[in-house]
This record gives structure tokens, C-alpha cells and sequence, in this order.
């Protein structure tokens, strides 16, 4: 039986690069930075490092072929390997999606998970949230039991649905796991477009003109990111649907209003025309994008590979 392969991709170790500690340091005339701060980030930093460590150790003590990336050096599609490891948080699980066909499952590792008693105490200070996990099954503490579990395939993957977008009636390679945000490069900028809901040839929706600052459309995995922090709806992470929000939409027919911000089943396909000179469509976040022009027809739906993700149990319920 031939030995299985692994992707370990990591992130970057020098997110938080070390530095010399001080009781304070003067930034701006009576503002200063504590020791606190400056420990906490140097804290995250050794945390990451360490589980980095303690994975690699575990992974080389099983009959295993793998080998190690650095995310940011991911330049091509995943292919010829059994099993993707992020060691990161929901970011590097998300840059591994973007080169991921739906064929290889993936199993995050969130290697800087909350303490929420430290955020609890630090509270005054500043935000001592570390990285986020939400899509990660296993810890440094559950590592090793997560990973025999989906060695020995006692722990299955569940199929998580991802955006799929057209531009001008051509594919883009990118699927979104998150969402994707329609907008000017400069989000801030007022966009104008138009969309409607299509069901296979028949419209659903009549046509809906907007001057906003853009389209957010997310799946269920991504409900609980931008779209809920915008007033949207938390998703359980099985549905199939997307949801769609227009953002901070200006000037709005009154019959237009219920719309604004609603649901793309899977037979469904939202046409977005737009009529600004500029234009963007980011991927879960800003490190993947399209242009878009005045005139161009983005098609967004579901109609894309499932990814296989192996969750939290938290998830599943």
C-alpha cells in the first residue's frame, strides 16, 4: 500500500517579528505602548512557532510522504497529494482553498487559539484576541488525536459549498469559501450597479438598481464573518444557499428595500450588472480579485466544487 502524502502549509512565522521589550515606548507625544502589548505579540509569535514544532514532530513519527510550505510561497493548484494540514488559523486554511479542487480534504490547525481569560484581563488595554479557528478541528492540545482519527477514518470530512463567479460568461479559476465583496478598489468609493436573482432561464426578481458601497455574498461558512458583523444572518454551516447583502445602499425604491439583502438557493443565480467605471471583486478578503468594468455581467451562484473540510465538532450540532 503506498504511504499517503501530506501538504503541511504554514503561516509565516514573522507575522508578529521579535523585538527588544521596554517598560513603554513613546509613540506619539503622551501616547506609549506597554510592555503588555509588546509581550503579547511576541507571545503569539513563540505560540505559533511552537506548534508549528509539535505538528511537524507528530506528522514525522507516522508512515507518512510529506513536505512543508510556507502559504505565502503557494503559487499553484494542489494536486498529487491525500491530505492538506494549515498550521495557521481560518486565513491560511482560506489561502489553501483558493488552489484546492474539492478532491483533497483539508485539516486546519488553528496554532494561536483565544485565551479568553487573557482577553478578559487585558480588556482595558487592548484586544488580546489571537487567531481565529472557526474552520480548524484540531489544536496543538488535539493534534495528534485529530490526526489519527482522519488517518485511521474514523473522523470524515463534511462538503462545505463555495462561491462560484462569471465575469462576462467566463469562469474565474477562484472559488470563495468565505465571500466575495463587489466593490470599487477603493471600497469606500460609491459603486453603482444592478442585479437581479435568476432561477435556471426564468427571472425571479424583478430588476434592482443600486448606489451603494458595494455587494457582499457569502455561504454559510462565511455567514458568521463580514455578513453577520452587517446585520446578516448566521448560517448552519451544511446549507447549501448564499446570502447576499448590498452595503450601505444610498437611495432605495421602497419596493426595492425587502431585497436588499436576501438568499441564493443552489438552482438560483444572482446577475449583478455593473455601472461604475471601476470596479472589484475580492475573495475572502483582499488577496484574491478580479477587475470588473462599466458594462461588465457578473453571475454569482453556488455552481462551484465542494470543498471537503474537516471541522469542530461545535460545528456540526
Amino acid at each position: 500500500m503506498a504511504r499517503r502524502r501530506v501538504l503541511l502549509l504554514l503561516k509565516p512565522l514573522d507575522v508578529y517579528p521579535p523585538r527588544p521589550l521596554a517598560t513603554s515606548i513613546q509613540t506619539n507625544g503622551d501616547r506609549t505602548i506597554s510592555s503588555k502589548i509588546l509581550r503579547h505579540l511576541d507571545d503569539r509569535c513563540r505560540v505559533h512557532k511552537e506548534t508549528i514544532d509539535h505538528c511537524k514532530s507528530i506528522i514525522e513519527r507516522r508512515d507518512l510522504d510529506w513536505e512543508l510550505i510556507m502559504r505565502n510561497n503557494l503559487s499553484k493548484s494542489i494536486r498529487h497529494v491525500d491530505l492538506v494540514i494549515t498550521v495557521g488559523g481560518d486565513g491560511t486554511l482560506l489561502k489553501a482553498s483558493h488552489f484546492m479542487d474539492g478532491s483533497v480534504p483539508v485539516l486546519g490547525v488553528n496554532s494561536d487559539p483565544t485565551n479568553d481569560l487573557e482577553v478578559e484581563e487585558m480588556s482595558e488595554e487592548f484586544d488580546a484576541t489571537r487567531s481565529t479557528g472557526y474552520l480548524c478541528a484540531a489544536t496543538r492540545g488535539n493534534f495528534e488525536q485529530v490526526l489519527d482519527e482522519v488517518l485511521e477514518g474514523k473522523k470524515k470530512p463534511n462538503e462545505l459549498s463555495r462561491i462560484s463567479l462569471k465575469i462576462n460568461g467566463v469562469k474565474v479559476q477562484s472559488c470563495a469559501l468565505n465571500d466575495i465583496l463587489m466593490a470599487h478598489p477603493c471600497p469606500a468609493s460609491v459603486s453603482r450597479f444592478s442585479f437581479r436573482i435568476r432561477k435556471e432561464c426564468s427571472e425571479t426578481s424583478h430588476l434592482i438598481n443600486c448606489r451603494s458601497s458595494g455587494l457582499r455574498v457569502s455561504t454559510a461558512a462565511g455567514s458568521t464573518a463580514a455578513m453577520q458583523s452587517a446585520g446578516g444572518i448566521p448560517m448552519h454551516i451544511s446549507i447549501p444557499d448564499l446570502q447576499y447583502m448590498v452595503r450601505e445602499p444610498i437611495f432605495s425604491r421602497e419596493l426595492d428595500i425587502p431585497l436588499m439583502h436576501g438568499f441564493i438557493k443552489p438552482t438560483e443565480c444572482m446577475a449583478v450588472s455593473w455601472y461604475s467605471q471601476e470596479g472589484m471583486v475580492y475573495f475572502d478578503g483582499s488577496h484574491v480579485y478580479y477587475k470588473i468594468r462599466h458594462g461588465d455581467v457578473a453571475e454569482v451562484s453556488s455552481d462551484a466544487p465542494t470543498l471537503k473540510v474537516f471541522l469542530p465538532s461545535s460545528l456540526l450540532t
